[in-house]
C-alpha cells in the first residue's frame, strides 16, 4: 500500500474513532455541554487534559523550536510543564470548590460585578482566539502534506471535524473524544522518536538517546554541535538568550499555563475538589511522555536534516567538492514537502547542489571559506513547524509510522481546538448572555446558543489558521503571554485576597491585556505591519514578546492593589466566601 492510501486509510479510523466516541458521549444538557456532567474520573480527566494540553504547539512545533533554538528551546519545556505545578497547588481545587462553569462566572461572583465579568468574557476570547489561531495553521500543515490538498481544503476538513464533535458533544463528548486522541497523539509521537533514537544511538529510551553516542562512539551531542557548527549555526548546546528572558518567557509560560480558561474548566468536570488536584497530577505524568522526549526529537531531526542536506559534515568534509546533496537526487520527501511550499530551494550559485548553511554566521573565518568554495548564500528555507512530521520521512522510516505520525498530528491539533471553541461558546452563551444580557434565558435556548457560538467560532478559527501571525508555538506562546498578564493574576487575587475588590480587578486585567497585546503588537505585527525591529536593543528591559506577558502579569497586580486602595473596600459576604473557597472541604457540583 503507498503512502498516501495508508496515511488516508490511518487518519479515517481515527476520524471514526473520534465521531463514534462523540456520538456516544453527546451532550443532553447545558451541565453535560460545559462541564461534562461533573462527573469526569481523575485519571481520564487528567488523560483529556493531557490531550487538551499537548496541542499543535507541543506535537508539531515544540521539537521543531528546540531542533532550530537547541539549549535555549528549553525555555518552552520548563514553561509549559512548571505551569502546571502552579495549576495544581494554585488554582485548581480552589475553583473547583467555588464550583462555577466557567472562568468569567468565577471572577464575576467573586468581584460582585458583572462588568468584571465582562472583562474576562474579553480577555478570554483575545486568548482563545489567539491560541487557535496556532490549533489551526496545525491542521492546515498536516492536512497539506499528509493528505496532499491544499492549506484552504485541509482547514475546511479539519474545521468540519471539530465542528461536529464540539458542537455536537459540548465538553462531555470532547473529554471523551479527547481520551482517544491522546492515546493516539503520544503512540504516534513515541513509535518514530524511539525508532530513530534506535538508528543513530542504539537506545531504544529517546530520552536516554539524547545523552548516549553515535555509531563512531562520540557522544550524540557533541557529534550534533560539531555538525551545526561547521554549517556556521550556533553550538546546539550553547544558550541564545539572555537571562532575563529566558526568566520572563518561562514565567509567562507557566503562570499562562495556569490562568489558560480551557485548561482551567477541565477542573470544573470532576466530582470532588481532591479530584481537580488529582486531575492535574495524572495530567502532569501524561504530559511528562510527550515533553521529556521532546529534546531528543528536536536533537535527532536537526542531525537528520543536515546529515542529509549535507552529508560530508559527517565527515568534516563541509567544503570538499562533491559533499553536497545533488538537487536532482534529492529525496522523495523533499519533494512532497516543497509541494506545500514549507521547503524551499533556491540555487543561488547555479552548481545543482543544495548549500544548507548560516550564511549570517559572524565567524569570518567559516564565512570566507563558503565563499572560496562558491557558496553565494544559503539556498534551502525549511519551515521549522515541519520537524516532528518530516522526522519520519527523513530518517526513512516505514510508511506506516509516516501515517501514523499524520493521524497523531491532527488528534494534537483537533483536540485543543476543540476545547478553545467550546470556552469562547460556553463565555458567549453562558456568561455574556446568560449572565449579563438575558438572565432568563431557558436551558434549552442556552445550549442553542452555546452550539451557535462554537459554530461561529469555527469559522472565525478557520479564518485565523489559514492567515495566522507566526509558526504555531509562537502565536501559542502569545496567548499564554495574555493569559498570565490578564486572567492569572485576577483569579490568583481572587483567591488569596479578601480584599482586593472590583474596581481593582477590571483595572487590573485591562491594563494587563492592553500593555502586553500592544507590545506583541508593536514588535510582530499580528495582521499589520510591525512598529519596530524585533531585536533584543528594541525590547523593554531586554524582554523579548513571548516574555512581555510576566512584566504584564506584574503590572496588572500593581494598577489593582492601587485602584482597589483608592476605591469602595471588598464587601464582607465577598470576603467570608474567599474564606470559605480556601477551606478544602464541601465542594458540591458544578452550578448557574
Amino acid at each position: 500500500m503507498d503512502l498516501k492510501t495508508l496515511t488516508f486509510v490511518v487518519v479515517g479510523l481515527s476520524f471514526a474513532l473520534y465521531i463514534g466516541v462523540a456520538i456516544w458521549a453527546r451532550a443532553g444538557s447545558t451541565s453535560d455541554f460545559y462541564v461534562a456532567g461533573g462527573g469526569v474520573h481523575p485519571v481520564v480527566n487528567g488523560m483529556a487534559t493531557a490531550a487538551d494540553w499537548m496541542s499543535a504547539a507541543s506535537f508539531i512545533s515544540m521539537a521543531g523550536l528546540i531542533a532550530f533554538l537547541g539549549y535555549g528551546g528549553s525555555v518552552y519545556l520548563m514553561g509549559w510543564t512548571g505551569g502546571y505545578v502552579l495549576l495544581a497547588v494554585l488554582l485548581a481545587p480552589y475553583l473547583r470548590k467555588f464550583g462555577k462553569f466557567t472562568v468569567p462566572q468565577f471572577i464575576g461572583d467573586r468581584y460582585y460585578s458583572n462588568g468584571a465579568r465582562l472583562v474576562a468574557v474579553i480577555c478570554l476570547i483575545f486568548i482563545s482566539f489567539t491560541y487557535v489561531a496556532g490549533q489551526m495553521r496545525g491542521v492546515g500543515i498536516v492536512f497539506s502534506r499528509f493528505l496532499e490538498v491544499d492549506i484552504v481544503t485541509g482547514l475546511l476538513v479539519g474545521m468540519g471535524l471539530v465542528f461536529f464533535y464540539a458542537v455536537l458533544g459540548g465538553m462531555k463528548g470532547v473529554t471523551y473524544t479527547q481520551v482517544a486522541q491522546f492515546c493516539v497523539l503520544i503512540f504516534a509521537y513515541m513509535v518514530p522518536a524511539i525508532f530513530i533514537s534506535l538508528n543513530l544511538t542504539g537506545n531504544v529510551f529517546p530520552q536516554l538517546g539524547l545523552g548516549a553516542s553515535v555509531a563512531t562512539g562520540e557522544p550524540f551531542l557533541a557529534k550534533l554541535d560539531m555538525v551545526v557548527h561547521d554549517l556556521g549555526f550556533q553550538e546546539y548546546t550553547s544558550g541564545n538568550k539572555s537571562l532575563i528572558d529566558v526568566l520572563a518567557i518561562t514565567m509567562a509560560l507557566m503562570a499562562g499555563t495556569a490562568g489558560l480558561p480551557h485548561v482551567i474548566v477541565r477542573f470544573f468536570t470532576v466530582p470532588k475538589v481532591k479530584d481537580a488536584r488529582s486531575s492535574a497530577g495524572w495530567a502532569l505524568v501524561f504530559i511528562s511522555i510527550l515533553y521529556t522526549t521532546a529534546p531528543a526529537v528536536g536533537a535527532m531531526a536537526r542531525y537528520n536534516l543536515h546529515a542529509t542536506m549535507t552529508p560530508g559534515v559527517l565527515t568534516g568534509e563541509v567544503f570538499a567538492e562533491g559533499s553536497g546533496l545533488s538537487y536532482e537526487q534529492r529525496p522523495d520527501w523533499m519533494k512532497r514537502w516543497e509541494a506545500t511550499k514549507l521547503i524551499k530551494f533556491e540555487d543561488k550559485n547555479g552548481d545543482g547542489l543544495i548549500q544548507y548553511y548560516n550564511d549570517k554566521s559572524k565567524d569570518a573565518e567559516f564565512l570566507a571559506k563558503a565563499e572560496a568554495a562558491g557558496w553565494k548564500g544559503n539556498e534551502l528555507t525549511v519551515d521549522r513547524d515541519i520537524m516532528v512530521l518530516a522526522n519520519p520521512e527523513i530518517a526513512k522510516l516505514p510508511n506506516w509510522v509516516i501515517a501514523l505520525v499524520a493521524a497523531g498530528g491532527i488528534a494534537a491539533a483537533l483536540s485543543t481546538a476543540a476545547g478553545l471553541l467550546l470556552v469562547i461558546s460556553s463565555a458567549i452563551s453562558h456568561d455574556l448572555m446568560k449572565g449579563i444580557l438575558t438572565p432568563d434565558l431557558s436551558e434549552k435556548s442556552e445550549l442553542l446558543a452555546g452550539r451557535i457560538a462554537a459554530a461561529v467560532a469555527v469559522g472565525v478559527a478557520g479564518y485565523l489558521g489559514y492567515n495566522p501571525p507566526g509558526f504555531v508555538a509562537q502565536v501559542v506562546a502569545f496567548a499564554f503571554g495574555l493569559a498570565c498578564a490578564s486572567l492569572f493574576p485576577t483569579i490568583l487575587l481572587g483567591i488569596f485576597s479578601k480584599t482586593m475588590n472590583k474596581e481593582g480587578a477590571i483595572a487590573g486585567m485591562l491594563s494587563g491585556l492592553f500593555f502586553t497585546f500592544g507590545y506583541i503588537l508593536y514588535f510582530k505585527g499580528i495582521f499589520i505591519t510591525p512598529m519596530a525591529e524585533n531585536i533584543p536593543a528594541n525590547w523593554l528591559f531586554g524582554i523579548s514578546p513571548e516574555g512581555i506577558g510576566t512584566v504584564g502579569a506584574i503590572l496588572n497586580m500593581l494598577v489593582a492593589f492601587t485602584v482597589a486602595k483608592f476605591t469602595s473596600p471588598c464587601p464582607e459576604h465577598i470576603q467570608h466566601l474567599v474564606e470559605d473557597i480556601r477551606t478544602p472541604r464541601g465542594a458540591g457540583g458544578a452550578t448557574h
